[in-house]
């Protein structure tokens, strides 16, 4: 199969589909590569390593997508690459489809086969193509959290783990999956004061026994929310429902229990995002204010950390890229339910039921 890796265009966007050493594998079970002229650069990887693992070096975003039967990225297409993407092509990337119409649109009028990262599931039903990427903007959301509760970036003037005499900032986490949990380890480890809240009472119970003792639990619901809201200096937001918009779980007037400087962090923007203040920002432009509120909505976190994150989405990726590649999609679908959960538009037909509804389209089962 012939394999396209283009040069990300999203804003600050600097990982790249893979890493010269997944390249070297996809070579190695007979395919040909092709990886845009510094593709790799943003993630540390220079044209010569991909050379040097097999690939071939083409000079515009345009020549990878007419060469490539399967296109292998990090984010998904945006409006200058809607025009490149052919009918039947193999497009391996995330989507969030379901808060992005005139992507769906798009992606339905181009006939191509879209399989995205953040639906492929695994034997236990968990997400693995999520999980690499949702670890590291987990952990980043309280960097960046902790930098913008600083006064010069408009913040309280609050250090996040205090100092003796001093207490600790607080910090809430609206959900404990991977994202969240990430979240609670790292504010826990600065010191902070956490309280980690979630609809599931099984997993409360399993964070209580695992994470530090900074960390404290909460049944989510909108008046404990509410109660908490006050008295919190960082709120993170790391809901998700896979492949389905995420719900708002602070409101535009909650937004106002909060105190002046007070910093929110919606890790689920992708999504939609789980605050109703929620728009999405770039990493050159990260926050904006409401009602005094610093809030950080940057679509693309692990953007920012592009040699780790790039290195832990081709460790994940890669196993399922070469199952594609090797037997074509519709034959490692067939083999693999879990990476048939991933096919969310094909032919022009909506296939994941959570993205038709979002936006009230006709829904067609795979299968059909």
């Amino acid at each position: 199969m012939k394999i396209g890796i283009p040069k990300e265009i999203k804003n600050n966007e600097n990982r790249v589909g893979a890493t010269p050493a997944g390249v070297k594998e996809l070579v190695r079970h007979g395919h040909e590569v092709y990886v845009q002229h510094t593709a790799g650069e943003g993630s540390g990887f220079p044209d010569e390593e991909y050379k040097a693992a097999g690939a071939e070096i083409l000079p515009t975003i345009e020549d990878v997508y007419a060469e490539a039967d399967m296109i292998i990225k990090v984010k998904e297409p945006i409006k200058p690459e809607y025009k490149l993407i052919r009918k039947d092509q193999v497009i391996f990337t995330y989507f969030h489809f379901a808060c992005e119409l005139e992507l769906t649109e798009a992606m339905l009028e181009s006939g191509a086969v879209c399989i995205a990262y953040e639906t492929v599931t695994d034997r236990d039903h968990r997400l693995p193509l999520l999980v690499p990427m949702s670890e590291v903007a987990g952990r980043m959301s309280i960097q960046e959290g902790a930098r913008f509760l600083e006064k010069p970036q408009g913040g309280r003037g609050v250090l996040l783990g205090g100092v003796p005499g001093v207490k600790p900032a607080k910090v809430l986490v609206l959900g404990a999956g991977v994202v969240g949990r990430n979240a609670a380890l790292m504010a826990a480890g600065l010191g902070a004061d956490v309280t980690i809240a979630d609809i599931n009472l099984n997993t409360l119970r399993h964070c209580a026994e695992v994470m530090p003792k900074n960390v404290k639990t909460l049944f989510s619901s909108r008046h404990n929310i509410e109660l908490e809201l006050p008295d919190t200096d960082l709120v993170i937001g790391s809901v998700l429902v896979p492949g389905a918009k995420a719900p708002h779980l602070v409101t535009k007037d909650m937004v106002k229990l909060l105190k002046k400087g007070s910093v929110m962090v919606d890790v689920a923007v992708d999504q939609g995002g789980c605050f109703e203040t929620t728009h999405p920002t770039t990493h050159s432009e990260p926050t904006y204010e409401v009602d005094g509120v610093i809030q950080y909505a940057v679509a693309n976190i692990p953007g920012a950390v592009p040699y780790t994150s790039t290195m832990a989405l081709t460790n994940a990726t890669l196993p399922y890229a070469l199952r594609l590649a090797d037997l074509g999609w519709k034959e490692a679908c067939k083999r693999d339910p879990g990476l048939a959960e991933g096919v969310n538009v094909v032919d022009g037909k909506i296939v994941y039921k959570a993205v038709a509804e979002a936006f009230d389209m006709a829904y067609t089962p795979l299968e059909l």
